[in-house]
């Protein structure tokens, strides 16, 4: 089947469906955004993308109204992103139908979102008084953004501001709130803070700030652009290891924050931050 985003909901009004309805998902092949950057199918990482949704509901059997949040694992290696607002249209369509408690939703919405990403999806629903994602984190490492930087490149990202400094391997987590870029389909911008962190030359912090900045104007989802920021990192800077993550604002109820690493035994870390 061929997607093209035309079809999709993005930057469209919809009315939303009173019923069940998961045929409202809209996979985009990953494909897509990889061969733009030149990545071939063995992939040099392993990953998942991280969503939180935090306006899912349904009705108990008696109708009663329930509420929770869910927390959705796409393993990178799946042949599908699901497009954003297809995913809020579909947790709608959830509202007006009698589950008899959470574990039937969760099972519903692991299959459903496995179907479309075409790959194993983990989903967690959690009531509210149980959410660990709820309590707000400071990104650990060493944020860059005080550096004085001269800037007037804003897309497309520039990976030639990407370097390393003499001296010896360093083990280090930089990190970044300076992240933008915008919605492919309906120009929004989309504002996120990058986590990397590495083993390997020290990298340079004044370019990796610079090469940030350079997505500031660029069309790309977010996953795609995590993704591209890891290849000109390991292409650019080679370090022995590393991990590059980024978490999104919430939009429709949902935050997006894809993780990319050299290493397939490290886990990703969901820990929300001040503007999520």
């Amino acid at each position: 089947m061929n997607f093209h985003l035309d079809d999709s909901l993005l930057g469209k009004s919809v009315a939303g469906s009173s019923h069940y309805d998961p045929g409202l998902l809209f996979p985009i092949p990953r494909s897509q955004g990889r061969n733009a950057i030149g990545l071939s199918e063995t992939l040099p990482f392993h990953g998942v993308d991280i969503w939180n949704a935090w306006e899912l509901s349904w009705l108990d059997e008696m109708g009663k109204p329930q509420v929770a949040v869910a927390e959705i694992r796409v393993p990178a290696d799946s042949p599908n992103l699901i497009e954003s607002k297809s995913l809020k249209l579909y947790l709608n369509s959830l509202n007006a139908m009698r589950y008899a408690d959470a574990k039937v939703v969760e099972r519903l919405l692991r299959d459903d979102l496995g179907a479309a990403a075409g790959g194993a999806v983990e989903v967690r629903v959690m009531g509210l008084d149980r959410v660990h994602a709820a309590a707000i984190h400071v990104a650990k490492g060493t944020c860059i953004d005080d550096l004085p930087i001269a800037m007037d490149h804003y897309g497309p990202p520039e990976p030639a501001f990407l370097r390393t400094n003499t001296g010896p391997s360093v083990s280090e987590t930089l990190v970044s709130h300076l992240l933008k870029s915008n919605c492919p389909v309906t120009g929004q911008p989309d504002w996120a803070s990058v986590v990397i962190t590495y083993h390997g030359a020290p990298i340079d912090r004044a370019g990796l700030l610079r090469y940030i900045v350079s997505y500031r104007n660029h069309d790309e989802f977010h996953e795609q652009c995590v993704e591209r920021m890891f290849r000109d990192v390991l292409a650019c800077c080679a370090p022995d290891q590393l991990s590059v993550g980024a978490r999104y604002t919430r939009r429709g109820g949902l935050d997006i924050n894809p993780w990319r690493s050299t290493d397939p035994q490290a886990e990703a870390p969901n820990a929300r931050l001040l503007r999520q």
